[in-house]
C-alpha cells in the first residue's frame, strides 16, 4: 500500500522541524507491559524506549487516556498527535488499541503514532491499521545478532521467553521483517536508535543505511542515558551524536530536535509538559481559589 506522508510529516512534530514549536502531541502512558528487557533499561517503568522516555506520573486505562484527550484538547494545545510510547511497549499491551480506537473514534482529525521495540510488530500491524494508527517508531539498536545479544538481556514472545543469543536472533529478525510490512502497509516510519558507546557505535550507521534501503522515513540518535548494566559508561557528548548523524544522513533523514519526551508528555517540543506538572499546577490552583 502506498500513503502520501506529506501532510502527516507537516504536522506530526516529530518529523517535522518546523512543526515541532507550532503543532503538540500528547502520550498517554496506557502501555506499562513489556516484552525486552533491554540492558540499558531500569525496569521500575518498563520502557521500549529508556531514556526517560520510560518514565510517567501514573499509567492510564484506556477510558482514562480519552478523557485526558478530552480535556486537553479543549485546552487547545495545538495538538495534532496522541502517543502511546510506554511505559512499556505499547504493542505488548491491549490497552493500546482499545485507547487509540476510542480516541480514533471521537477525534478523527488527529493523527494516532505508537513507538515500539518492534518484537511484535508482524503480528500487531493490522490491528494497528484497524484502530486508525497512521504513524509507527520502532526502536532498532542493531542489524546483527552478535550486537543486539550485547543490548538486550531476554524477550518474550508469544507465551515463550528467549535469552541470549536465540532472544537476539529474534528481536532482530522480527524488528526487520515488522519494519519491512509496516512500510509495505503504508505506515509513516521513524526509526529510533540508542548510541551506545563502545557497543554499537559502528552499527547504527548500518540501522541508517538498511532502513533507509527498506523504506522508512526518518531517523533518530538519541544518546544513552547511562543506567542498569551500561550505568558505567558515559553518556555520548553533542559532537558524538552530531558526527553519527552526518555519517547517517547520507542514507537517512536525520532527526535532530528529539527531546526525548516522557511517556506521559503533552504540549509542543518547545512547551513541554507531563502529567506531574499539569497535577501540581491545578493543586497549585485549587490553592489559590481556595485562599481567595
Amino acid at each position: 500500500m502506498h500513503r502520501d506522508h506529506t501532510s502527516l510529516m507537516k504536522n506530526h512534530p516529530c518529523f517535522s522541524r518546523d512543526a515541532h514549536g507550532k503543532t503538540g502531541r500528547i502520550h498517554l502512558p496506557v502501555a506499562p507491559a513489556c516484552n525486552v528487557q533491554c540492558r540499558y533499561c531500569l525496569r521500575k517503568y518498563d520502557c521500549a524506549n529508556e531514556s526517560r522516555p520510560g518514565v510517567t506520573s501514573m499509567v492510564l486505562n484506556s477510558g482514562e487516556a480519552v478523557e485526558r484527550v478530552r480535556n486537553l484538547v479543549e485546552r487547545d494545545l495545538r495538538l495534532t498527535v496522541i502517543g502511546i510510547a510506554g511505559p512499556g511497549d505499547p504493542l505488548a499491551n491491549d490497552a493500546t488499541f482499545e485507547a487509540m480506537r476510542l480516541i480514533n473514534r471521537e477525534f478523527p482529525h488527529l493523527i494516532l503514532c505508537v513507538s515500539t521495540n518492534g518484537l511484535a510488530l508482524n503480528d500487531r500491524i493490522e490491528d494497528l491499521m484497524k484502530c486508525g494508527v497512521k504513524s509507527v517508531t520502532v526502536t532498532i539498536n542493531a542489524t546483527r545478532p552478535e550486537i543486539a545479544e550485547r543490548i538486550y538481556r531476554w524477550v518474550n514472545y508469544r507465551g515463550r521467553r528467549y535469552e541470549g543469543r536465540a532472544a537476539a536472533e529474534l528481536l532482530v529478525a522480527n524488528q526487520w521483517s515488522g519494519l519491512a510490512n509496516a512500510i509495505n502497509a503504508g505506515f509513516l516510519i521513524k526509526i529510533n536508535s540508542v548510541l551506545i558507546p563502545g557497543v554499537n557505535d559502528a552499527e547504527i550507521p548500518l540501522v541508517a543505511e538498511k532502513a533507509g534501503k527498506a523504506g522508512a522515513d526518518i531517523h533518530n540518535i538519541i544518546p544513552l542515558n547511562p543506567q542498569a548494566e551500561f550505568s558505567h559508561l558515559s553518556r555520548p557528548s553533542r559532537e558524538e551524536i552530531h558526527l553519527l548523524r552526518l555519517i547517517c544522513g547520507t542514507h537517512l533523514q536525520q532527526m535532530s530536535h528529539c527531546r526525548q519526551c516522557r511517556a506521559d508528555a503533552c504540549g509542543t517540543l518547545d512547551d513541554n509538559k507531563d502529567m506531574e506538572t499539569e497535577v501540581l499546577a491545578a493543586r497549585i490552583g485549587e490553592a489559590y481559589e481556595m485562599m481567595n
